[in-house]
């Protein structure tokens, strides 16, 4: 009695086609007489041994990295290229279909493969399929049940992954979270439509990376018309977007950077007109009126300007009333004072500095020139930029160009430039302190603003000025100047010049009393009226140059007495007088003051 086994393997082996079985091992436990013939081999030749023994190279390469993986995942091949090596050297051209067969735990067991051998028609769809899996751009083909059935090389190599990992498996698995579910709302109507437009979906690549991907499908058809599988072109658009990304970023700085300056600018503006008393010139006495004279040619001019006069005389109020009858009052006035910048930050001040150029550098930032482009720069206090610093300045004034701090690209500017000085620059220039060329670049119009002491009769217009200011930032009635009053302001020699005058008024009118002002001002009740002549329907004061020098001297002694030595800080001596730490020590030197002992 035959036994089923052996009618099963008279039937395989007698089979015309041409058929092999492979065992989980991976070798030959059968084949057909039909298989054996076409090859040339004997059925003892071929038992036992590996299939890729009889394959070309490229077959056996496809073996291992394409079919294999997918035929392990899926139990099923259909129609494969699989050429095999006939015993008298000729390769022969086969499309294979191969199913798996399962023990009863599930296990792959063995497989039953059945060879075609090609004809024309289909030497020819093979050449496509190579083209396809060789073409630069990134293709796959899912079926219907969504698993990759063939993919490109570009599409391995742009996300890393080997060939076996990717052929069978579902093409959800290669997507990111948001992009699986963008997928699972297109691809039904892509199956039912036979067709996909761009659709943005993300790929992770076998680094965990992202690959930005703009994807598209057409449907491949059965003879029904049937959709059985689509053709996937996924572009990468990872680049372009990051490019988008870093241009849209690049556009926003500027606008921030463009609003920042324009803030900044509007800012300085404000800063310097509040500074000024809200931009007003107050006083109609001779010597002031010389000075509006002279604003008022020079202002329509571009001529740079040196404004003299002791500190507290108003020169940032002339600098100001220049800049906005000039054709230039539009433009910002950006005012830099050069006693307050430390040395070492005077070139980044100026000129700007790159991120990364020096210690605490940390973002790029524009100098006061570039600020005050189309503009206008006052420089007060002039006379205390470093020497060596100095010829920096005057480039910029003669060429208009500089470069920042840590850049070599040279950049150009349009402004006027306003000085301003309480110093005798004639004398630091034979000191050697300061450039002849720089003092003469600067002192094209020279302008001398007149301290306080020589313009005695615009005091009580400057003193009901600084009441009523004084009042309105109190919220309280304007306590009233009495003849008095005004009589023991003009007694008074002003060391401190208007800035003095104002904090005087400021604080009798925080501290009075009712409606009446009392004033704290060391020697005004002990001085004797100030001598005077009639000058028209004004009284102008005389004093001598010796007079005034030793007036200052007692005023600075009696300051620093009161300030226990202390010059500046708050209840120092500069405050008392109403003057800047840097300009009372200056005059301290200038005087030959000593210092009393601080307590």
């Amino acid at each position: 009695m035959i036994r089923e086994d052996d009618r099963y393997r008279w039937l395989f082996r007698n089979c015309p086609a041409l058929m092999g079985s492979i065992d989980a091992d991976g070798r030959y436990v059968d084949a057909s007489d039909a298989y054996l013939k076409r090859l040339g081999y004997t059925r003892e030749e071929i038992i036992g041994r590996r299939p890729q023994e009889h394959m070309t190279a490229e077959a056996a390469r496809r073996m291992s990295e394409e079919y294999l993986p997918r035929f392990l995942r899926t139990g099923v091949l259909t129609d494969v290229p699989m050429d095999r090596i006939a015993k008298n050297g000729e390769v022969v051209e086969f499309m294979m279909s191969a199913i798996a067969e399962r023990d009863a735990e599930g296990n792959f067991s063995r497989s039953i493969a059945v060879f075609t051998e090609q004809t024309q028609a289909a030497r020819i769809e093979r050449h496509y399929r190579d083209v396809y899996r060789q073409t630069p751009a990134m293709l796959h083909t899912t079926g219907l049940d969504a698993r990759i059935e063939a993919v490109s090389d570009y599409w391995l190599e742009k996300l890393g992954y080997p060939r076996d990992e990717v052929v069978g498996a579902p093409v959800m698995s290669f997507l990111t979270e948001a992009s699986r579910e963008q997928a699972e709302k297109c691809m039904p109507r892509a199956f039912e439509t036979g067709m996909l437009h761009e659709e943005r979906l993300d790929f992770i690549g076998k680094d965990g990376g992202t690959l930005e991907g703009l994807v598209s499908a057409s449907a491949d058809r059965n003879e029904e018309g049937a959709v059985r599988r689509m053709l996937v072109v996924v572009h990468d658009v990872t680049e372009r977007n990051r490019a988008e990304a870093e241009k849209q970023r690049a556009f926003e700085e500027i606008a921030r950077l463009n609003e920042e300056l324009r803030r900044e600018r509007d800012y300085l503006r404000e800063e310097v007109k509040v500074a000024l008393n809200f931009g007003r010139i107050v006083g109609s006495g001779t010597a002031i009126k010389r000075v509006l004279k002279q604003v008022e040619l020079v202002a329509p001019t571009d001529a740079n300007v040196m404004i003299f006069g002791e500190s507290g005389t108003g020169k940032e109020l002339i600098a100001s009333a220049i800049h906005e009858r000039s054709e230039r009052g539009d433009g910002p006035m950006v005012r830099v004072n050069c006693g307050a910048i430390p040395r070492e930050l005077f070139e980044s001040e100026f000129f700007g500095h790159v991120k990364g150029s020096f210690t605490g550098a940390v973002k790029d930032r524009i100098g006061r020139f570039e600020l005050a482009d189309g503009g206008t720069l006052f420089l007060d206090e002039v006379g205390e930029i470093p020497l060596d610093l100095q010829s920096k300045l005057l480039r910029v004034l003669q060429e208009g160009e500089f470069e920042r701090v840590g850049e070599d690209r040279t950049r150009k500017v349009n402004v006027r430039v306003l000085a301003a000085t309480n110093r005798d620059l004639k004398a630091e220039m034979q000191a050697r302190r300061f450039r002849e060329d720089l003092y003469f670049r600067l002192n094209v119009i020279p302008i001398e603003i007149p301290p306080l002491r020589e313009r005695v009769e615009d005091i009580p217009q400057l003193a009901a000025h600084f009441v009523e200011l004084a009042s309105r930032q109190l919220k309280r009635p304007a306590p009233k100047l009495t003849q008095a009053n005004l009589l023991e302001l003009q007694r008074y020699h002003w060391p401190g010049n208007i800035r003095e005058l104002q904090n005087v008024i400021e604080r009798a009118a925080i501290l009075s009393q009712g409606n009446r002002l009392q004033f704290d001002l060391p020697d005004a009740k002990q001085a004797p009226p100030p001598e005077s002549v009639s000058s028209g329907s004004a009284e102008v004061q005389i004093l001598r140059e010796a007079d005034r020098r030793q007036r200052d001297r007692e005023a600075i002694i009696a300051a620093l007495q009161k300030a226990s030595g202390r010059v500046a800080g708050r209840g120092g001596a500069a405050e008392i007088l109403g003057v800047k730490p840097t300009t009372l020590t200056s005059r301290i030197n200038a005087l030959g003051i000593k210092k009393p002992a601080r307590t």
